[in-house]
Order: C-alpha cells, then sequence, then structure tokens
C-alpha cells in the first residue's frame, strides 16, 4: 500500500503538470485563430472567450487521454533511470504488480473522458453552433472590425470603418457602399455613431460626410453633401444550424441507424477505451536503459499514440462508409493495440522478446 500511494502520486504530479502545459497548447493555438478570425470581421470580439471556452471543451477528451499516457510513462521511465525499478525487480516482484496502482490511478481520468466524449463534448458543439447562430443574426454592424471591409445582406452592403471607439459609440473615417434600386450608393464620413430609436431600430448616423450615387453602365452621377446621414442597420435572420453528427446527443445517437451516425458513436466510445490500453501500455514502454538515451521510449511512446489514434480514425472512416460492421469497427483497433501490449509484458517479464531468439537461433 505504501508503493502505491506514493507511485499515484508520482503519478499525479506528473499528470498535472502535463495536462497544464498541454492545455496550454492547444488554447493558445485556438485563441490565435479566433483572435484572426475576429480581426478580420469574421468573428464578433466578444464572442471570443465563449468560443475558446466550448473548444476546451471539445479538446479535453484527447488531451486527457494523452496527459495519463505521458505521465504513466515519465513517472516509470524515472524509476527505471533511477535504479528503483532495478530494486522492485530484483526483489521478487513482477511488472504486472504495476497494473493495480497504474489503473487506481488511471479510472477517475477514464471516467472523466468517458463523460466528455459521450455527453459534454458533442453538448459542446452543438452549444457552438447555437452561439454562432445567434450572432450571425445579430446587428450587422456587431461584427465589423475597425481597418477590415465587412459584407452584409448577401453583399448588397459593404462598410469600412479606421477608427472604432467601443466606449465612447464613436466610430471615425467611415466607408459605406450599397446597391439600391439598381444604383450603386456611396458614403463617406469622417465621424459617426450609433443611434437607438424609441421603438428600438438601430441606425448608424453620419455626420459631415458627401454620398455619391451612380447608376452602373452610365456616366450620370449625383453628389450630395449632409451633415448628418443615418443608415439603418438590421438584426439578421438566425440560420438553422445543420444537424451534424458531432452534435447529435449520445440517446440520440445510439437510436439512429444511419453510417455516419454509427461512425461518430464509434469515435466516442473508442476514446475512453484508448486511455485504458495506453495507460496499461505505458508500463512496458517506460523500460529505460540508464547508460543508453532518455528520450527513446518517449519517441516510440509518441509514434504508438499515432498509431492507436489512425486505426481508430480508419475504423471510424470505414464504418461510416458502410464498409465494415460497428461491432468490428469498435474492437479492431483495441484489439490491435492489445497484441503489442501482450507481447511487450510477456518480453518484460521473461527477459526477452521473440524476434531476440530468432536473431540468436
Amino acid at each position: 500500500m505504501i508503493f502505491e500511494r506514493a507511485a499515484r502520486r508520482e503519478f499525479a504530479q506528473a499528470a498535472a503538470g502535463i495536462s497544464v502545459v498541454l492545455l496550454a497548447i492547444v488554447l493558445s493555438v485556438q485563441l490565435i485563430r479566433l483572435l484572426k478570425d475576429a480581426a478580420g470581421g469574421s468573428l464578433a470580439p466578444e464572442g471570443v472567450l465563449a468560443m475558446l471556452a466550448f473548444a476546451a471543451v471539445r479538446f479535453l477528451p484527447m488531451l486527457l487521454t494523452l496527459t495519463l499516457f505521458v505521465a504513466v510513462l515519465l513517472s516509470l521511465s524515472r524509476m527505471y533511470r533511477d535504479s528503483e525499478m532495478v530494486v522492485w525487480l530484483s526483489s521478487g516482484m513482477p511488472l504486472t504488480r504495476w497494473l493495480r496502482p497504474v489503473l487506481r490511478f488511471a479510472m477517475p481520468i477514464v471516467i472523466a473522458v468517458a463523460a466528455l466524449s459521450l455527453v459534454l463534448s458533442p453538448w459542446a458543439n452543438l452549444a457552438q453552433g447555437n452561439f454562432e447562430a445567434a450572432l450571425s443574426a445579430r446587428s450587422e454592424l456587431s461584427s465589423v472590425a475597425a481597418g477590415a471591409f465587412k459584407e452584409v445582406r448577401g453583399g448588397r452592403q459593404v462598410y469600412f470603418v479606421e477608427r472604432m471607439d467601443d466606449k465612447a459609440g464613436r466610430i471615425g473615417n467611415v466607408f459605406i457602399a450599397s446597391m439600391q434600386e439598381g444604383k450603386l450608393g456611396v458614403v463617406v464620413s469622417d465621424a459617426g455613431g450609433v443611434e437607438v430609436r424609441e421603438n428600438g431600430d438601430r441606425f448608424l448616423v453620419l455626420e459631415s460626410g458627401r454620398r455619391y450615387e451612380v447608376e452602373p453602365g452610365s456616366a450620370a452621377f449625383r453628389v450630395m453633401d449632409f451633415a448628418r446621414y443615418a443608415v439603418r442597420t438590421e438584426d439578421g435572420d438566425a440560420r438553422p444550424i445543420r444537424q451534424i453528427p458531432r452534435r447529435v446527443p449520445l440517446l440520440d445517437l445510439v437510436s439512429m441507424p444511419e453510417p455516419e451516425m454509427r461512425g461518430e458513436l464509434l469515435g466516442r466510445i473508442a476514446i475512453p477505451i484508448s486511455a485504458v490500453i495506453l495507460a496499461l501500455l505505458a508500463i512496458p514502454l517506460s523500460y529505460v536503459n540508464p547508460r543508453a538515451g532518455r528520450s527513446a521510449n518517449l519517441l516510440i511512446a509518441i509514434i504508438v499514440y499515432a498509431i492507436y489514434s489512425n486505426l481508430i480514425s480508419i475504423s471510424q472512416a470505414w464504418v461510416t462508409g458502410d464498409k465494415l460492421p460497428f461491432l468490428v469497427g469498435l474492437l479492431l483497433p483495441h484489439l490491435v493495440m492489445l497484441l503489442p501490449l501482450l507481447i511487450l509484458f510477456r518480453g518484460r517479464l521473461t527477459g526477452s522478446f521473440i524476434w531476440q531468439k530468432r536473431r540468436l537461433a
């Protein structure tokens, strides 16, 4: 019991550090992408944090699975490097005695991965779709970003604002191009602001500007100077979100016989199962020769994780394409990974592997 508590404590410390690093990397990449979208006007600035939270929930199953695998691997590798595992094996304790502490440590994480993969990630995908639809239905000006052109109303109107002061509600150097009754109108102004009338109508009010009006194909045009010019902005209609497999709740997904729904269900179930198998694979993969390089097993572990993920993706694609029965596709990648798990455990327990015996012969 003493060694189990010490081992679980070391696993937990390693997992805490690894999860923070992985989460920081993923969120940083997502934040950069979202800020780029916000700067380009395709995403409202106030929606960045919400979209980042949805992305975090979606990526957590993969991050926790990788965290569990690497935490067990690094902790046991440290014991090999410090010769603690030599003492352990010399005292007559087999490597299989590590199964119990590893599984006890892994079970809470696996349960969390299952909850995220089966329930929370689909909810985050659905909530993100509803949130994006709500943002698209907001006022036209809400998605306008300073220094970027923004098309609204299906391209029939284009906004450009050079400067924006959100606190004061003022904008500067405004350009608006619109098509009305077959005529192209261009409005330019040095300053303006947003006004909301008593009935709730929203107007963009421009000050001290000029309007140009021309009919395409004709040389005639009109120029009008104005001291105050109001342009009504409208809220768009909320677009219905598409019913895609990754947004379907678990209970509804189970009852759907379509191949794409079966493939989505396979992907959700496979993640927690892979977390258990990877945690067990980390035990024999953690072997390190203290006199050799220290990063070889970590490189092999990364390759193993990539192979496992690709096997799950291939099985999911085959089930989605109706090329493989659901049960076969669900079990196939895990059975393939169980084979090297058993071979590695047998080799570590006996001290030799099958390919070593053939080479000696």
